[in-house]
This record gives C-alpha cells, sequence and structure tokens, in this order.
C-alpha cells in the first residue's frame, strides 16, 4: 500500500508539473525602426510645353523630330510668310503716307501763325482800324483749325506705325521657336499642313524641359498624409527596371485633395534626379517614403505588448472537476490588452507593460512605447536592457 502511494503521489507531482504554463520569450534588440507611406504615381518632366500657333496659314517647314534636342530661341517651325510680308509692306506704306501728311499739316499751321503775325502786326501798327474785326476771326480760326489738322494727322500716323509693328510682329511668329532647353517630346504637324488659329490653339510640338531631372506625382492617402513632409527622402521603382531603386526627396506636399471613387488622395511631388536618361515621361512608379526612423533603439515585439498571463486556476488547470471540464481561452493562456499594433503601439509616448521571467514566473515591467511600425515597437524605460528576455506568448503544459 505505501508504495502504491508513493507511486501516486510521483504520478500526480509529474501531471502537474506537465500542466504548468510554458512561456515563449525573445531577447530585446536594439535595431533600427523606420516607418514608410507607400504610394503610386506617373513621371513627369519639370516643365512641359506645348507649342502651338497664334497665326492661321499653312506650314512651310519642320526643322525638328521627335527626341530631338533643342535649345532656347532655336527655329523649329515656319509658316508660309508670302502674305505676312505682303500686308507689312502696305503697313510700311500707310505709315510713310500718314507720315507726309502729317508733314503737310505741321506746314499749313507754320503758314497760318504766319499769317495771323502779319494781321496782328497790322492792327497794332494802324492802331486797330485795319483788318476788320471778321478778317481778324477768320484767320485766328484758319490758324486754330491747321493746328487740329496737325493732331489729327499725328494720330493717324500713330495708328499706322502701330498697324506696322502688329503685322512685323505676325511676320515674327510665323517662325516658331523654342521657349526653353529641352526635347521633342511629340510632334504632329507636317509640312503642307494649314494650321488654323482660334480660341484654343492647335498643338504643334510638344516639349519638355532637360530630362536629366524630373519629377515625380504620387496620390498619398488621407490616413497617411500627416505623416508626410517636404524635405524627407523617398526611394522609387519602375517596371522597365526591375529591382532597381531609385533616390527621391519631397518637395510639395499639396493642401488641395483629390477624390476618386470616395477615396481621398493628396498630391505629392518629389524631384528625381535622371541623369542616365533611363527614366522616361509617363512610366509609373511606385514610391516608399521614409516618414519617420529611429537608429538604435531597443525593439520589442508588438505580440509582447498585447500579451497579460492568465489566471494561476487557468494557467495550471486546478480548481473543480467542472472546470477542469471548461473549455480555456483560444491560443493558449495569452489574452490581449489594449497598446497593440490596432491600439497605442503607433503613439509615441505611451505607457504599456511588458512581461519577463523570474523565478519562473511573470513579472510586468513599465515601458514607453515610440516608434511602431506594426510589427515592432520601440520601447525605453527603466530596467529595459538590451537582451532582456520578453514573453510573447504562454500555453499550458496539459493534454
Amino acid at each position: 500500500m505505501a508504495a502504491v502511494a508513493a507511486a501516486l503521489w510521483a504520478w500526480q507531482g509529474q501531471r502537474q508539473d506537465a500542466q504548468l504554463p510554458r512561456y515563449t520569450t525573445t531577447p530585446l534588440s536594439r535595431g533600427t525602426l523606420a516607418i514608410t507611406v507607400t504610394a503610386n504615381g506617373t513621371l513627369q518632366p519639370t516643365r512641359q510645353v506645348a507649342l502651338g500657333s497664334e497665326l492661321s496659314g499653312t506650314v512651310s517647314r519642320v526643322l525638328v523630330d521627335v527626341n530631338d534636342t533643342v535649345r532656347k530661341g532655336q527655329l523649329l517651325i515656319e509658316l508660309d510668310t508670302a502674305k505676312l510680308r505682303d500686308a507689312v509692306v502696305s503697313s510700311r506704306a500707310e505709315a510713310a503716307a500718314a507720315a507726309a501728311r502729317l508733314r503737310q499739316s505741321s506746314a499749313t499751321v507754320a503758314e497760318t501763325r504766319a499769317a495771323l503775325a502779319r494781321q496782328e502786326e497790322l492792327a497794332r501798327l494802324s492802331g486797330g482800324k485795319l483788318p476788320s474785326a471778321a478778317e481778324m476771326a477768320s484767320v485766328r480760326a484758319s490758324a486754330e483749325r491747321a493746328v487740329a489738322d496737325e493732331a489729327a494727322a499725328r494720330a493717324s500716323l500713330a495708328q499706322a506705325q502701330a498697324a506696322l509693328s502688329t503685322q512685323e510682329t505676325n511676320l515674327g511668329k510665323a517662325a516658331i521657336r523654342s521657349p526653353i532647353d529641352g526635347v521633342v517630346l511629340a510632334r504632329s504637324v507636317e509640312p503642307g499642313n494649314a494650321v488654323a488659329a482660334s480660341l484654343q490653339a492647335v498643338t504643334l510640338l510638344t516639349l519638355a524641359e532637360d530630362l536629366s531631372k524630373m519629377k515625380l506625382s504620387v496620390n498619398i492617402d488621407e490616413a497617411d498624409v500627416a505623416q508626410v513632409r517636404t524635405g524627407q527622402s523617398a526611394r522609387f521603382s519602375v517596371s522597365a527596371q526591375p529591382g532597381r531603386p531609385y533616390p527621391a526627396t519631397v518637395t510639395r506636399v499639396a493642401y488641395g485633395s483629390t477624390t476618386t471613387d470616395n477615396v481621398v488622395t493628396y498630391t505629392t511631388q518629389l524631384d528625381v534626379a535622371n541623369p542616365d536618361l533611363s527614366l522616361r515621361p509617363g512610366m509609373t512608379a511606385t514610391a516608399t517614403i521614409a516618414a519617420a526612423e529611429r537608429s538604435n533603439v531597443l525593439l520589442v515585439p508588438n505580440s509582447a505588448l498585447r500579451y497579460a498571463p492568465a489566471s494561476a486556476a487557468s494557467a495550471a488547470g486546478g480548481g473543480s472537476l467542472v472546470s477542469k471540464l471548461l473549455p480555456g481561452p483560444p491560443g493558449g493562456a495569452r489574452r490581449p490588452t489594449g497598446g497593440g499594433a490596432g491600439g497605442n503601439a503607433g503613439r509615441s509616448g505611451a505607457q504599456g507593460n511588458i512581461w519577463v521571467l523570474e523565478n519562473g514566473q511573470p513579472v510586468a515591467l513599465k515601458v514607453t512605447k515610440g516608434l511602431s511600425d506594426g510589427r515592432q515597437t520601440e520601447v525605453s524605460g527603466e530596467g529595459v536592457r538590451e537582451g532582456l528576455a520578453v514573453i510573447t506568448d504562454q500555453s499550458s503544459g496539459a493534454r
């Protein structure tokens, strides 16, 4: 009987040991934690110009083609100038005629003023007897009409000169020149094509400024826009260059929003260097913006912040027969607490607990949470050190 009792006692002890909780631990480690924002967008030239014509006419020459490099002021397209030259000649003739009329009017003014002076001198010498008052009034009126005619001739000359300037300007616009240094992206005109000027000019050529510098416009979701600021670094990739990351810098975050299919986004512009011209306008890119980064900080898995030990009864499997027959919590004895990835993990400065083992028992250690990427969280506080074993999960040994 004593032997049987000893055997039962040993068996019960082994059974209780097997039912004790088992803990999964992870050591605290130092590392770099980065919060990134991912968005899609399109590469564009830093400046793009659509060239058209203000004049109607026929294209006589097109001097460039797609992919040609052009310089500012370079002649690109020339319209037929026969009618424009005739208009300039006609305007010059009208200006010359207006100038001649002005000279005639000036001579008439001088003549009438001299006649008026003679009549006034005669009246002074005769004591006002000669000429008569009517004759004096007529001479003065003639002088005033001559002055008015001179002013009208001067205005006609100015009008003719303005018309001549307009025709000369039109003649100059028949030669379409490049307003920037860049490259030809598209050409939609051929010699002999008729150009009809209207309220909206037809695009003849599309130019892009120096493609060694480009911009990437991406749409940032409203949930992430608060983390994106001017000056942040970013990297992006394009399908044409798989596996090759390109650096970029955030230069502008729009305040105005864009709503597409009830999704609110904010257009963000990034500056891109393209010295080897491997990037082309219109390419679709996926950009990753480094919104925040912490280096050489203590990191803990978010599961450690969610962990809390179960009650002693549930962990050891003790209690009455009814309690043993009741099912325990799913996934072992672990139960989540506030402060996980969906709680305070993303809030810097929030308080939380991690659990460590002391003499085989879990002990809470208060920590201050910092940056979190949803998987790991920066922690600090008294007693927190590198290599500290932190409990991330718990399971029961009962079978």
